[in-house]
């Protein structure tokens, strides 16, 4: 059985619904790189054997084996900081200065029943399969519905999910805290770790916002119970300036150094951002075995410092890709980071390789899910893991002649090429579209739940391009007048 990687777009492949696949692809992504003639059996959601491809069919002569030519079967891409109730205001944030979370963000959020949680997850999902990500971290909502919203819509999406649950307890710089609500913050930590322990998409974790909306004890427990659980816990620090110039009037103390010193970090403690790090700072990290998520789109837009994604490298620290709600192309995000680190640091230092190509799909896929806490069970083409896996039309005339595929990935592929979208071995999006629900109707849906937006109250710095295109137009005409 063949699929033409030329026409797929006229036909929908049956033979991918199927529960056990015998499939070969043109190429297989594996830990050796991008590898001809190999062939992968998936059966009961897991990867059951990679080998090559006349010797694995030759061992399953029950099986049809389905060929794949033109497709290059990898990983799935693990985004390591998301915030999936964030999408229903996506470009309301372009143009806006530092610490937008305060502005549209919480307001926005604390705006959302559970239907908008559910709604706007669901399409933060959907976006999600669509860039090539199989698993996205979700760094918790501030709105107060449940969390069981956002598990609601991993679970009709297929998008593994990391939970996170937010466990702020203060607003202010006071090192001061209820011990009642305290308690309460942490049972509920307690049932959240709980509740999702053994769901076959969903994995908990515990966040705090950044560290100083939480006590030092409270930052002490949630990373412990995260350690207790083997899960993650999850904050944003070392983002914005004047959040460091805050620790240090408030702790004399920088944010990272803080959580340090409260015992925070540790093998189950994933940072965001950690743009603005001293040497001293990315030693803590490397000794503690904290892991990073490293968000470049965030960076070139928010306008904040990048993050030294390949200083982390050479110090062994570990780190994964993360989108932090910006554009969910994983390729694209790929592109982005090894950009980032080229302008930032690779220009001044003439290192022309910035990682090499293949980095960049490491710490997107295999090291992605290591700093995600699913280390083993995702993020690899090996028997034992999860088939969470992209097929991708390299049959494309940015990719022909092929010279070295890894490179090629970063610098020209993009979400138009994937195919197909499988977690857990189920085909969840066909050429970006979902095989089992209504992706336009969502679409309609959003559009229309998009008007509670404007009642949230969200305070904007920079006008729109419409508002712009009209001042000028009004400011030109004025003068002409004049």
């Amino acid at each position: 059985m063949s699929i033409a990687s030329s026409n797929t777009s006229l036909r929908f492949p049956e033979c991918l619904t199927h529960g056990t696949l015998l499939l070969l692809p043109e190429e297989v992504m594996l830990a050796e790189g991008c590898l001809h003639g190999q062939a992968v059996l998936i059966d009961d959601g897991v990867f059951q054997a990679v080998d090559d491809a006349e010797a694995l069919c030759r061992r399953y002569p029950d099986l049809d084996p389905i060929e794949l030519p033109g497709q290059l079967l990898m990983p799935g891409m693990i985004d390591t900081h998301h915030h999936l109730t964030q999408s229903l205001g996506k470009s309301l944030v372009f143009g806006e200065p530092s610490e937008i979370f305060k502005r549209i963000w919480i307001p926005l959020e604390t705006s959302l029943d559970e239907e908008m949680v559910h709604l706007s997850a669901k399409l933060a999902a959907f976006e999600a399969l669509r860039g090539g990500f199989t698993t996205v971290v979700d760094a918790g909502t501030r709105s107060p519905a449940d969390t069981t919203a956002i598990a609601q819509a991993a679970e009709e999406t297929g998008l593994r999910c990391v939970l996170g649950m937010i466990c702020n307890n203060r607003g202010g710089t006071a090192n001061v805290s209820d011990a009642d609500m305290d308690a309460a913050i942490l049972q509920r930590g307690e049932r959240h770790l709980a509740r999702w322990e053994n769901h076959p998409l969903v994995r908990p974790s515990l966040a705090v916002s950044i560290p100083e909306v939480a006590s030092d004890t409270m930052l002490h427990s949630a990373s412990h119970l995260c350690w207790e659980a083997g899960t993650i816990f999850q904050t944003h620090v070392n983002e914005h300036l004047q959040a460091v110039e805050r620790s240090l009037v408030a702790q004399r103390q920088r944010p990272l150094e803080h959580l340090y010193t409260v015992g925070a970090l540790g093998p189950q403690a994933l940072v965001a951002h950690a743009t603005l790090v001293t040497p001293d700072e990315l030693n803590l990290l490397r000794d503690t075995d904290t892991a990073v998520a490293f968000n470049p789109v965030a960076s070139a837009w928010k306008g904040n410092a990048v993050a030294p994604a390949l200083q982390m490298a050479a110090l062994g620290i570990r780190f994964g890709l993360g989108t932090d709600a910006t554009r969910s192309d994983g390729f694209r995000l790929m592109d982005a980071a090894e950009t980032s680190q080229r302008l930032a640091f690779g220009m001044t230092t003439g290192d022309a390789s910035c990682g090499e190509g293949w980095r960049w799909l490491d710490h997107a896929t295999r090291g992605g899910a290591d700093a995600a806490g699913l280390a083993g069970l995702s993020g690899e083409i090996k028997p034992g893991c999860a088939a969470d896996f992209l097929l991708v039309n390299i049959d494309v005339p940015e990719m022909t002649p092929s010279w070295d595929r890894p490179w090629e990935l970063v610098r020209y592929a993009n979400r138009d090429q994937i195919d197909a979208v499988f977690t857990n071995g189920r085909l969840r999006l066909w050429q970006g579209w979902p095989v089992e629900w209504d992706g336009r109707a969502l679409l309609r849906q959003a559009r229309e739940a998009a008007k509670a937006v404007e009642e949230a109250p969200i305070y904007r710095v920079h006008p729109t391009a419409a508002e712009l295109l009209s001042r000028r137009s009004g400011r030109h005409i004025t003068a002409g007048q004049k």
